[in-house]
């Protein structure tokens, strides 16, 4: 039976991906409580990593909320080409770093997809207050590992939220791609 925890931080999960598919400001205070219930979820789960990563969001979710409210809606854009080589360079090390370090020195039970979805995770989140497109590919590739990640923990409503985040992500990918389109 899935705990309040887990039933809390499903409902403001999926509330709020639906908002940022929507690209609508209210879904950065959503996300952050969202990010407030699966901070304690992960830490009792030993998913260390994905634990820590929850504090990020709600200091990136403060940022992204700040910056949506003051550029009045900012366009969508697409990454440019030197910033996605960056980007996948910092997957690759920060990855293997993390890897390397919850395995040695730590008792988490999935250390190298904690720390890659971790590494992924921030970059999408990173991604997505900047209102990049190529964001929700990310999102879509985190939440499929999640998807095992957390069923192997018995975390079964948070994975089962998984496809559903999926779902989210493909529309916000269409209205993205559709409001680009539109701006130019």
């Amino acid at each position: 039976m899935p705990s309040a925890v887990e039933i809390l931080g499903f409902l403001t999960g999926a509330g709020s991906v639906w908002l940022y598919a929507r690209q609508r400001v209210a879904a950065w205070p959503l996300g952050i409580a969202n990010s407030l219930f699966w901070l304690v979820l992960f830490w009792r789960s030993r998913l260390y990593l994905d634990s820590g990563l929850q504090a990020v969001y709600i200091a990136l979710g403060l940022l992204g909320w700040h910056w949506w409210r003051r550029e009045h809606d900012p366009a969508v854009t697409r990454t440019r080409a030197a910033e996605k080589v960056v980007l996948a360079a910092i997957v690759v090390v920060a990855s293997a770093g993390l890897w390397a370090v919850e395995a040695r020195w730590t008792d988490s039970s999935l250390p190298f997809w904690d720390s890659s979805t971790t590494v992924v995770s921030l970059v999408a989140q990173y991604m997505l207050t900047r209102k990049l497109l190529g964001s929700w590919w990310l999102w879509i590739a985190v939440d499929v590992a999640y998807l095992g990640m957390y069923a192997s923990q018995s975390l079964y409503l948070t994975a089962a939220l998984q496809p559903v985040f999926v779902g989210l992500c493909l529309r916000g990918r269409r209205d993205w791609s559709r409001a680009l389109v539109a701006a130019i």
